[in-house]
Order: structure tokens, then sequence, then C-alpha cells
């Protein structure tokens, strides 16, 4: 049996159709996508099928706008370090909100369901009268807690800016590029270090 060259490219977009699904990386998956794309769409074209046609001259920008999102990320994350703050990479995909003096942003015991970057302002550590400005990123040692609880509560000392991001969206950028995990134990770890350098024996970023 010979095969025609549109069944032939419909055969081969299909085989990388069902090779997304074996795949875990989404930087490889996109790719993939992509490739399953642009031979479902040369089927298209040569079988004027036009429902594939259409289907896949939608998908194929939507799959590679994720792909460079996914290589942006990738980048930002490589290149953080003390002089490439949280904010750069983190902070296209986080929430923002206003926050006044006297607000309480979560309590001692509340579940730890979110992280928090102060973007302008001041927060206190209730506890250990610590206070927290611009550029801390807060509440990731609650998200990574066995328990899932906050640690400490935290109270707005003056109006400011915050952002925020779920720790379900969290996992989901972990699972898009696991470098990210790296960074939040870093972070981590330095915030322990720096309260034990302070004399501090708990974390002071709840």
């Amino acid at each position: 049996m010979i095969l025609d060259l549109g069944t032939a490219l419909g055969l081969l977009a299909a085989g990388l159709y069902f090779a997304t699904y074996a795949v875990k990386h989404m930087l490889t998956l996109r790719i993939i996508a992509i490739a399953s794309n642009v031979f479902f769409i040369a089927y298209g074209i040569v079988h004027w099928a036009l429902p594939e046609l259409l289907l896949h001259s939608v998908l194929l920008p939507l799959n590679a706008k994720r792909m460079w999102e996914i290589r942006h990320l990738t980048r930002e994350i490589s290149r953080a370090t003390q002089d490439s703050p949280v904010s750069q990479w983190l902070l296209p995909h986080m929430a923002r909100r206003k926050f006044t003096a006297g607000e309480v942003l979560f309590r001692k015991g509340d579940p730890a369901d979110e992280v928090v970057y102060i973007a302008s302002g001041e927060v206190k550590v209730e506890d250990y009268g610590q206070v927290l400005g611009a550029g801390e990123l807060i509440g990731e040692i609650g998200i990574f807690s066995p328990e899932k609880v906050r640690t400490q509560t935290i109270v707005c000392e003056t109006d400011g800016e915050l952002y925020h991001m779920t720790g379900e969206m969290i996992y989901q950028l972990y699972y898009q590029n696991p470098k990210l995990g790296f960074f939040f134990m870093r972070l981590i770890v330095e915030r322990l270090l720096r309260d034990v350098r302070r004399g501090s024996a708990a974390p002071g970023t709840a």
C-alpha cells in the first residue's frame, strides 16, 4: 500500500500529537505540539480538511506563545541572583492589590495558601517586631511546610501595595520548570540563615 502525501502528513501529525502525552517536560511538549500543528495544517491544505486546518491554525500561535513564555521563564530563573530579584521572573504571574496600615495579612496558624511580594510600604512580623519592606517575598515557608499553616502573624505597618500568588500557581510553574524549586529552596535557606544570625530561632516570614 502506497500512502499519498496527505495521508502521510496526517499520520505523522497524529503520531506527534500522541507523543505529547508521553513527555513530562513542558518545553519539549510544546515543541512537539508545534510540530504536530504544522503537519496537521499541511494535511489540511493537501486534503482541504477545513476543520483540521482552522483548528491547528489557531493552536499553532498559542503553542508558540506558551513555548516562548517557558523559555523566557527559564532564562530569567537561570539569571536570577541577589542582583536579579524574584520580582523580575515571578511578578508577571502574580495578582496586585493594595493594603492599608493596620491590616492583618495573615495570622499565625492560618492556612498557608499563597506567597506575597511587597512592592511598596512596610509590614511587621508581630511576634518578633521585624519590619519588612519593598522587595521582600513572604509566606513561602508556610507554603512548603508539611502542615501548610502560617508560622507568624504579619501586620501592615503602612499603606502599600503587594502582589500575591497561590500555592497552586507556584506548583504549576514548578511543573513547567523544576528550577523554580531550587530558587525557593535557596530563598528559604537564606531566610533561615539570616534569622539564625539575628539570634532568632524561628523563621520570620510565615
